[in-house]
């Protein structure tokens, strides 16, 4: 009896654990069943005209979010504790990377994430922290995949568009969740030039010296040279100290200009664009002053640059950084070759853009282009004709006849648009030098080589109509060819030397990026900076911390569905 009794008993406890789980899977169930039913509404109600939020947070992707529940018939999606932690701490290590993370809801999601843990928590609390969870992963993935910044609403000239391909993005956001790689995923979106990845760090390192107080402004006064006294000398080895381009070290006199200051001035004047004199004068010292607040917006607003420039790139290209006055062959994330760069006047930019270089011309003739012809020869040529022919310029007409510019009434022409061509032949004083670097573009803008050499010398170079003019032109022309056969230095330098004008196409077309960086790490490690000769950090800057806006052009091609 004891044993029947035993089993009978213990019958009766399986059955009970057995109703308890039911009971308990039951009411999961029937919580999963509300929860549902409140994403549901929610997504419901922001159908409605007028209604833009969930608890006070403008929604901007509801018909991404539409899609996404509907697929999983309005289940809740982050029902486990591991993809949600990884996804705020994405969140919160945008502010890394430039980004701000109220752009994406944190503050909100963090008051969400412990009420979400409280016995009395509601269907709809829990409903409107799944969708926002999710809507933050969208935005956050969309600024570190295209950069905050629209580019094309900022530039019209701008023609990089972006456009993945067909992209599942509510299968993406299911996987990612599924196999808990919410952060690896969002981090792998960020670009993986190394380029990016210093420049983050020295955002952070620029935000540790402002939030230990920053550089104190150093007092205006007569230029400071080698070897003098100043008063100024303690505040100025104190600035220096700060930006790391100084060693602390013991100094016998305290007011010596003396040589480790003047060499920790050169580095200063080389990464600032500035004449590396170690002389301290007005336009150092207004580099010295910027302050720290506006080093850290110029870095996070060439962060956003590289999210928006540094994707996809080729592993072979030319890339012009305008802001910087400079031209790079970059193989691979090696800089290979560099050249000091003269670029288009502040009223005759020089255009961003992208395209290929497809051909070369040696010993090129100069056509001018109607910018130039107005601008520059209609004004002389009216006062007195001659001055065409002193240019080194013949008048051709339709027919390719050469003819006299004093034959000519200049004054009859009000714009640019000529019936006649105005051409330089090939020569050492061809505007356009010994070779150009031709690419398709819409603006009549190439690469050229110059007979200006001197003008390299100047910090500040924008001397150009537009186009980009190239020291050691030919170097490049050889590195662009790649082919050491064909086209070495002897062969060129006798291309050259004949005076003749030579088309060279190339073998493999070369990607070419006219681009605008005014904060980089050099090869030496060392931050970059440079002024914002056209005037476009403020603006950039401006968008970067406006609120959270989608496109109007669409960035991803529409998905192929399975038949």
């Amino acid at each position: 009896m004891g044993a029947a009794r035993t089993t009978f008993r213990s019958g009766l406890a399986s059955l009970w654990l057995l109703g308890a789980c039911l009971c308990a899977t039951a009411a999961a169930a029937a919580e999963q069943d509300a929860v549902a039913a409140a994403i549901g509404a929610e997504l419901d109600a922001l159908m409605n005209p007028g209604v833009t939020s969930i608890r006070g947070a403008p929604v901007a992707l509801g018909s991404r979010l539409g899609e996404f529940y509907s697929r999983r018939e309005f289940r809740a999606a982050w029902t486990s504790a591991h993809p949600r932690e990884q996804l705020l701490q994405a969140l919160a290590d945008s502010y890394h990377d430039g980004l701000n993370p109220d752009d994406y809801h944190l503050p909100l999601l963090q008051e969400l994430s412990k009420q979400a843990m409280q016995p009395d928590a509601t269907a709809t609390l829990a409903a409107q922290y799944d969708i926002l969870l999710t809507e933050a992963l969208l935005r956050l993935a969309y600024h570190l995949t295209f950069g905050k910044v629209d580019p094309e609403s900022f530039d019209p000239q701008w023609n990089y568009g972006r456009v993945l391909p067909g992209t599942d993005i509510a299968r993406e956001i299911e996987d990612a969740i599924a196999s808990e790689t919410v952060y690896d995923r969002l981090t792998a979106l960020k670009p993986s030039h190394r380029f990016y990845a210093r420049l983050k760090q020295e955002l952070a390192r620029y935000r540790a010296i402002e939030k230990d107080g920053g550089w104190s402004t150093l007092p205006e006064g007569p230029s400071l040279k080698p070897g003098a006294s100043d008063e100024r000398v303690p505040a100025l080895r104190a600035r220096l100290l700060r930006s790391a381009d100084l060693v602390d070290v013991a100094v016998s006199d305290p007011l010596h200009y003396d040589p480790a200051l003047v060499a920790a001035i050169k580095q200063y004047q080389e990464r600032t664009g500035l004449g590396a004199d170690g002389v301290l004068g007005g336009a150092t010292l207004a580099e010295l002053n910027v302050p720290v607040a506006s080093r850290i917006l110029q870095l996070r607003v060439n962060l956003d640059r590289g999210r928006v420039l540094l994707q996809d790139l080729p592993k072979r290209f030319v890339i012009v950084n305008i802001a910087g006055y400079t031209v790079y062959l970059v193989e691979g994330q090696e800089v290979v070759w560099h050249a000091r760069a003269q670029v288009g006047k502040t009223y005759r930019r020089t255009p961003l853009f992208r395209s290929e270089i497809s051909y070369l011309v040696f010993n090129p003739t100069w056509t001018v282009p109607p910018g130039i012809i107005a601008n520059d020869i209609l004004p002389e040529a009216r006062r007195d004709p001659r001055s065409i022919a002193r240019r080194g310029l013949r008048v051709l007409d339709r027919n390719g006849r050469e003819l006299d510019p004093a034959t000519i009434d200049w004054s009859r022409f009000t714009s640019g648009h000529i019936p006649y061509t105005l051409r330089q032949d090939p020569g050492p004083s061809n505007a356009l030098g010994r070779v150009k670097f031709m690419f398709p573009n819409p603006y009549q803008v190439y690469l050229h080589d110059t007979p200006s050499q001197s003008l390299f010398e100047r910090p500040e170079r924008a001397f150009s109509s537009g186009c980009v003019r190239v020291e050691r032109a030919v170097e490049l022309a050889e590195h662009v060819l790649a082919d050491a056969r064909r086209w070495n230095q002897d062969s060129i330098a006798k291309t050259v030397g004949a005076g003749e004008l030579e088309n060279v196409t190339l073998k493999r077309r070369i990607p070419v990026l006219l681009a605008y960086w005014t904060a980089w790490l050099d090869p030496k490690g060392r931050t970059n900076f440079r002024r914002d000769v056209y005037d476009q950090d403020a603006k950039w800057a401006q968008a970067l911390n406006a609120p959270f806006a989608i496109r109007a052009r669409p960035l991803f091609a529409a998905p192929e569905r399975e038949m």
